[in-house]
């Protein structure tokens, strides 16, 4: 068994559903602890949703010298229905070469792999110049306030500075190393309740419909482009989850229709211009409505350069992969790291079975995962 399989399955082991980190960050601190780092467990959140977040950094020799960060979270999602898992989720299990059990992929493995690179690029560079920083979170699969955010908020207070992070989300799509995230589509939902009067359908002109006086303005903004999208990103994108309206009775006008919907922004469009352009066109419309806005993250871009550069070519030289630059998917916690550091990438296993039942990662490309870190290391830090 390698050391990054043994790291890996430890973590598995913690019971660690959002928000509880179940025991991992004192598992990867006293790894980090043994090989010179400073570690630091900041507790955040309320009593009994306690949230632990760890800062750990080992200077370089140079003071000049640049800053590589490896961010992650330790903390899972639920395991869904535990009999139709073929093993416990929470027991690192073998079969047919892949490693089962929650958080194998998102993203256990990727931290093990990140540990054990640093103490194999440490005890190969002990004069290293570049700094060596990891920022773990056990808030990342929950509601994402008391985790990275407010790491980010203690690093800025403390004047820390971060030239690159690696955050080890899952990001491989058919092999480990297709495919690198180099930005996140920001995300910003509404919830819009249009205003009528309730009233018998037989006696229409003694009530206001909602859902008829939604209808014009519903579908201009399903028509609307938003922005053309860039080089990195897609056009954004405007889209319905939710519409209820009604009393659940045939003969009823309801009062009100409450429509969710949510866009998933490119840098091309801002989370105030967006919010304008609806309101405008609502306003045109000569509706009554009310719309209540939550910003869920800004979308954030590192082009190519560097950091991209730097782990492109160690998977190359490790895989013989290529890899492509993409933004596609949810949200991470890059988008607060971003706020921090001008160079923020993702990059770790294969996506395919993340929040499934029976999670798992191959085997095989634990130790390729972990001398890609590692590689990435020598060749911004040395």
């Amino acid at each position: 068994m390698t050391r990054t399989l043994q790291l890996a399955e430890q973590l598995i082991a913690c019971r660690s559903v959002t928000p509880d980190d179940g025991g991992c960050q004192p598992l990867i601190a006293a790894r980090l602890q043994a090989i010179g780092f400073e570690c630091h467990t900041l507790m955040r959140g309320p009593d009994g949703a306690r949230v632990t977040n760890l800062w750990a950094v080992k200077r370089g020799t140079q003071a000049a010298g640049k800053l590589l960060a490896f961010a992650g979270h330790t903390d899972v999602v639920p395991t869904g229905p535990l009999d139709q898992w073929h093993s416990d989720p929470f027991v690192p299990t073998h079969r047919d070469g892949q490693l089962y059990g929650r958080g194998a992929a998102d993203m256990k493995t990727s931290l093990a792999a990140m540990v054990v690179a640093a103490e194999e690029f440490v005890a190969a560079q002990p004069g290293h110049r570049g700094s060596i920083a990891f920022l773990v979170t056990s808030d990342e699969e929950g509601p994402s306030i008391d985790g990275t955010v407010k790491a980010c908020e203690w690093l800025t207070e403390r004047g820390e500075r971060l030239d690159f992070c690696i955050v080890g989300e899952p990001t491989s799509v058919d092999r480990l190393g297709d495919m690198i995230k180099n930005g996140r589509r920001g995300t910003l939902s509404g919830r819009l309740r249009v205003i009528g009067v309730q009233g018998h359908i037989a006696y229409p002109h003694l009530a206001k419909n909602p859902i008829h006086v939604l209808a014009a303005p519903l579908a201009e903004l399903v028509a609307t482009r938003w922005d053309a999208g860039n080089a990195y990103f897609p056009p954004t994108s405007w889209q319905v989850s939710n519409i209820h309206a009604g009393t659940g009775a045939s003969n009823v006008i309801p009062g009100e229709a409450v429509v969710d919907f949510n866009f998933r922004f490119s840098t091309e469009s801002t989370p105030e211009a967006l919010k304008e352009r609806v309101h405008a066109l609502l306003d045109r419309h000569g509706i009554a409505y009310e719309l209540a806005w939550t910003l869920g993250g800004e979308p954030f871009l590192t082009p190519a350069g560097d950091l991209c550069s730097a782990l492109g070519d160690a998977i190359i030289a490790t895989t013989g992969v290529t890899p492509v630059l993409s933004t596609t998917g949810g949200t991470s916690d890059g988008r607060f790291i971003a706020k921090i550091c001008p160079q923020v990438i993702e990059f770790g296993p294969l996506n395919a079975t993340i929040h499934k039942i029976d999670e798992r990662v191959e085997v095989a490309s634990l130790d390729p995962l972990k001398n890609i870190y590692r590689d990435t290391l020598a060749r911004l830090l040395t």
